[in-house]
């Protein structure tokens, strides 16, 4: 069974059109230097609550929830995720799933199984930053790039997502990014917010002006782009 690091009980924001729970899981290989959610990168399981307690809070809540986000950490990298997806989707659940899209094979079994309604996929940056913005000093992206093919198949519900740091990000990622990207059915840039969890201190958000304008760079490649986080 597994461990869950922590249960955000009601979002209206982190699944579109839906009444969800959060659901965080521990672990990553990304060390992404913007992350909000730090301390589970490396958070022992034993610190998180049992998957029955989870199964039984969805229980009572059937009927005033109608969806589950399952975010990390990466959550791919649990290899008994697919379990808690089957348990979660048995009680009607429809289930959103948050990737960096590093374990390709991973979400097409997942997709393919029908235990995922939607999917996000984080997109940290063009591929020349990709290394840096994730926080690692090497990176094959290929496994990336066969997650974006992937969804931009239309296989399952999806959004592209990048977290925009003033630091991080300019005019010539998002120009990258439109191509990369094109023909994605949604992709939204989202504005990063400094807090005290964040691995790399010293960052910034970027202006509204700033992110409007990124936006307006990527959309004739990717009709559409919404802002998040102003």
């Amino acid at each position: 069974m597994m461990q869950i690091q922590g249960l955000q009980k009601l979002t209206l924001l982190d699944y579109p059109g839906r009444t969800a729970c959060t659901v965080f899981l521990s672990g990553c290989n990304f060390r992404c230097p913007f992350c909000h959610n730090a301390p589970l990168l490396t958070a022992a399981d034993e610190d998180g609550m049992d998957e029955g307690e989870l199964l039984a809070f969805l229980k009572k809540r059937q009927g005033l929830l109608d969806g589950v986000a399952v975010t990390g950490g990466e959550p791919l990298l649990r290899p008994e995720l697919p379990a808690l997806l089957e348990k979660i989707k048995a009680l009607g659940y429809a289930i959103k799933l948050d990737t960096n899209g590093a374990f390709p094979e991973q979400l097409k079994a997942v997709v393919c199984a029908g235990l995922a309604d939607y999917v996000a996929m984080d997109i940290k940056n063009s591929p020349a930053r990709y290394a840096e913005t994730a926080g690692t000093a090497e990176l094959d992206l290929a496994p990336i790039d066969k997650s974006v093919s992937f969804l931009l198949r239309g296989t399952v519900d999806y959004e592209f997502r990048t977290t925009a740091v003033a630091e991080l990000h300019d005019d010539a990622s998002f120009l990258k990014l439109g191509d990369w990207l094109a023909g994605a059915k949604r992709y939204y840039i989202q504005c990063f917010q400094p807090c005290e969890t964040v691995l790399r201190t010293g960052l910034h958000a970027p202006s509204d002006a700033q992110l409007h304008h990124w936006a307006e760079l990527v959309r004739p490649k990717i009709p559409t782009v919404c802002v998040r986080g102003i």
